[in-house]
């Protein structure tokens, strides 16, 4: 595969079986195979989408010393700012070339989940920040509930079965900036270096420029390109394990524009939908068959998170 299909969510949520089916059909298909398609059809309307990057650009352009009083010690960077270089992909010592914000769950009243998610951090220097953050999270949780209903069906279960385990959910909305490249980059540092993700499904927003790139299953790195209103949404390893790998968690990566981009910013926002901790990512028995025996070991959400932030250098053993 070359090119990154492109699916529409307004085929799901129509009233005809015949449309809903296509699309079911279209995205379990994209992601048995690549791992990643382009969605057009969600939630998101242009003007919170411009409202938003607005503010992401208002924090980042505040002073250094301002943006580090928001870098909370001791929660792993689950919320609030984690400064350039912090982060590193799986299996590299080199600190992608990248700053970003948290926004978390926001959860509903006498959840038993309230206690267990670090409070979401309070800008005081930009009063529209949090409430247009708040409004792209729930906007972008809303999407990706559709998109797990049909991946449900696609799989054999029950429309709603994700459903229970993504309300309150650990879901993480960051808005990040690369910064322009001023230097040579040390140890061949790029700005998001190949990786999967964590979660269950991530969408992302600002994929409408170069950068982007997915490995196929032929190794070959494709660009991954959005259209102006398409959101990029792609597998991730918790619900590859999940599926037994009949849907693909693919390695992407973001890399260095060419030289003479070197001075430009880049924002990119991915939407992290992830389950509530204890939900179990055992290989369900709809995707273990004797062609396909069970790849993957026991184990909660809860557990394959903390694992992979230890890899990622977030949290120390």
């Amino acid at each position: 595969m070359q090119k990154i299909p492109s699916v529409d969510l307004r085929d799901f949520l129509s009233d005809d079986p015949v449309r809903k089916q296509k699309f079911v059909n279209e995205i379990g298909k994209a992601y048995s195979e690549i791992g990643f398609v382009a969605l057009k059809g969600h939630f998101l309307d242009d003007k919170l989408v411009e409202n938003l990057y607005a503010e992401v650009r208002n924090f980042f352009n505040l002073p250094l010393e301002v943006k580090s009083k928001y870098e909370i010690p001791g929660i792993g960077g689950q919320r609030g700012y984690v400064s350039f270089g912090k982060e590193h992909a799986k299996g590299r010592s080199a600190g992608d070339l990248k700053e970003f914000w948290h926004f978390g769950q926001y959860v509903s009243e006498g959840s038993k989940w309230a206690g267990e998610y670090p409070d979401n951090v309070e800008v005081k220097e930009l009063p529209n920040f949090n409430s247009v953050g708040k409004e792209a999270y729930q906007m972008l949780e809303k999407t990706g509930v559709y998109v797990l209903r049909a991946l449900a069906l696609y799989i054999g279960l029950d429309e709603f079965y994700f459903d229970n385990f993504i309300k309150d959910g650990n879901s993480i909305l960051r808005p990040i900036h690369y910064p322009p490249i001023t230097d040579e980059p040390k140890d061949g540092a790029v700005r998001a270096a190949a990786h999967g993700d964590i979660n269950l499904i991530t969408l992302l927003m600002g994929a409408q420029g170069k950068g982007l790139q997915v490995q196929n299953h032929d190794g070959e790195w494709i660009d991954a390109m959005a259209e102006p209103d398409e959101l990029m949404i792609n597998v991730g390893d918790m619900l590859s394990r999940h599926t037994n790998n009949k849907l693909k968690s693919t390695i992407h990566q973001v890399v260095n524009p060419p030289r003479e981009l070197w001075g430009t910013s880049r924002f990119s926002i991915p939407f992290f939908m992830h389950p509530v901790s204890d939900m179990s990512l055992n290989c369900l028995p709809e995707c273990i068959d004797e062609n396909n025996p069970k790849l993957y070991e026991d184990i909660t959400a809860g557990e394959f998170l903390t694992e992979r932030l230890i890899e990622l250098g977030l949290i120390k053993k």
